[in-house]
């Protein structure tokens, strides 16, 4: 029963979630909220991960939350559920493309999904940093955002010191 229900939950994120990965957020926490699959400490470790992994953030964060749930039958099942609304829609639509593209309707569609995806990932933005705030981090926020007006490095570098404060924090246990 959890293989079924796993599957409905992510096709329906699949199927409502306009704005690339970020987007499957809201949703996800929702999940955290109404059915305890995991515990949004647990999503937001599993949506750091799934941004520095290759691939589709929104596929990679659906891949470890169906892990976390129900092993690798259940991050199968997630990753299948949150693609194939997309696949189904695309197969459907690709011949009759060209027809739509500037129609005027689909264009105001489009148009204001945009603002509403924007919503979307401030407010799971917002609701990540009040719930998942600490001095260190703030620390490291502060340092690595003045660090980067000043000296124009490559982004890695910032995304490595803050791995290696994080492992640091982490084994001293730091982070609470």
């Amino acid at each position: 029963m959890i293989y079924l229900k796993l599957f409905l939950e992510f096709f329906h994120i699949g199927l409502f979630s306009f704005g690339g990965g970020y987007a499957t957020l809201p949703f996800l926490y929702h999940l955290a909220d109404v059915h305890k699959w995991y515990t949004t400490k647990q999503l937001s470790d599993m949506i750091a991960l799934s941004s520095i992994t290759p691939g589709p953030v929104g596929v990679n964060v659906a891949t470890f939350a169906g892990f976390t749930t129900a092993g690798i039958e259940g991050a199968f099942i997630a990753t299948v559920g949150v693609i194939l609304p997309s696949f189904i829609i695309v197969l459907a639509i690709s011949k009759i493309l060209d027809k739509f593209r500037q129609n005027k309707y689909v264009q105001s569609i489009v148009y204001t999904l945009k603002p509403a995806g924007c919503g979307l990932l401030a407010a799971v933005g917002v609701d990540m940093f009040v719930n998942n705030i600490n001095i260190l981090g703030m620390f490291l926020l502060a340092g690595l955002f003045f660090a980067s007006l000043t000296e124009k490095r490559d982004p890695i570098f910032y995304l490595a010191v803050s791995g290696v404060v994080g492992l640091i924090a982490g084994y001293f246990n730091l982070t609470a």
